[in-house]
C-alpha cells in the first residue's frame, strides 16, 4: 500500500493504454488498490433498469478506475506530464515539486 503520486483534483495525462494521450482531472483515488478514476478516461457503460429515481432507465456512461502507474501528473507551470519530487518545506510540510521546472505543484 504505497503512497500515490496523485491526489483528487490533480490534472493528469494518461501515458499508456487505450486512452493514451488524454488528459483529465482525478475524481477519486483508491490508495489500497493503487487505482484512480480520471474524468473522461476508461468510459464504461452500465445498463440500468427503470426505477423511481430514474424512470427512463437506459445506458449510463461513467469513468472506470485505471492503475495509477498509467497516469502522469501534469505540472501547472510547464504544462507537461512530469514526475514529482517530495521535499519538506521550512514549516515541516511536505511539498510536491515538478522534476522538470522545480516549481511546487500543491
Amino acid at each position: 500500500m504505497a503512497k500515490l503520486h496523485v491526489k483528487r483534483g490533480d490534472t493528469v495525462a494518461v501515458i499508456t493504454g487505450d486512452d493514451k494521450g488524454k488528459r483529465g482531472k482525478v475524481l477519486e483515488v483508491f490508495p489500497k488498490l493503487g487505482r484512480v478514476i480520471v474524468d473522461g478516461v476508461n468510459i464504461q457503460k452500465k445498463h440500468t433498469r427503470p426505477t423511481q429515481t430514474n424512470p427512463q432507465g437506459g445506458i449510463i456512461e461513467k469513468p472506470g478506475p485505471i492503475h495509477a502507474s498509467n497516469v502522469a501528473l501534469v505540472c501547472p507551470s510547464c504544462k507537461g506530464p512530469t514526475r514529482i519530487r517530495r521535499e519538506r518545506s521550512a514549516d515541516g510540510e511536505v511539498q510536491r515539486l515538478c522534476k522538470k521546472c522545480g516549481k511546487a505543484i500543491n
